[in-house]
């Protein structure tokens, strides 16, 4: 099986196709398809935003496909960044300045409570379907470690006393948030709720 994962994100997809490589599906990114606009994500949630990209694929090629968002929440800041934790700084902001303002936010702050969520929309013949990943854990007062992108260096998961950016790709990936919504994905496979799927390899 083939899928086109709509993302333009390097680290998401090289994320991805390491968690679903042992279950034989292959991933086509939007790179290798030459798919190069921007999808705007103006949704208010994960789920909506999953949405967009995911319609928007499929209406530009008619392929089936899955798109992901993911985004940190923190508690205390009632649930913050969300679904603006990629441009929590700004639209242009990087990784670092997005870490120095969420550090910012929790000066002083005990409650350090947050947790990573992953909402996953796979569009099979027109048809959207959701799946969802979570986990929980709490944001370091220092960063730490260099694996990982985002706020992998200031989320600890419960149970751990590493960063996500402390562990190795594999150790992550086990347990990350879009790691459990893939298998909720692939649990809806496995029921045999494959639809038409075509070989993209093969043309549709």
């Amino acid at each position: 099986m083939t899928l086109i994962f709509a993302s333009h994100n390097t680290h998401k997809t090289d994320e991805v196709r390491a968690i679903l490589a042992p279950t034989g599906i292959r991933i086509k990114s939007l790179k290798d398809i030459s798919f190069a606009e921007d999808i705007e994500e103006t949704g208010a949630t994960f789920q909506e935003n999953a949405a967009l990209k995911v319609q928007a694929i499929y209406t530009k090629t008619g392929f089936n496909a899955f798109a992901d968002d993911s985004g940190l929440e923190v508690e205390v800041l009632n649930n913050a960044p969300g679904v603006y934790s990629a441009r929590y700084a700004g639209i242009l902001a990087t990784h670092e300045a997005n870490n120095a303002k969420l550090l910012k936010a929790l000066e002083g702050k005990e409650n350090r409570k947050a947790c990573f969520k992953t909402v996953i929309a796979l569009m099979i013949d027109g048809v959207i379907h959701y799946f969802e990943g979570r986990v929980d854990g709490h944001i370091t007062e220092v960063l730490g470690g260099t694996q990982g992108f985002g706020y992998d260096p200031l989320f600890i998961p419960e149970g751990y006393n590493q960063t996500f950016a402390e562990m190795s790709p594999e150790l992550k990936n086990s347990m990350s948030h879009r790691k459990r919504a893939l298998e909720h994905m692939l649990a809806y496979f496995g029921s045999g709720n494959n639809g038409n799927l075509p070989d993209l390899d093969n043309g549709k």
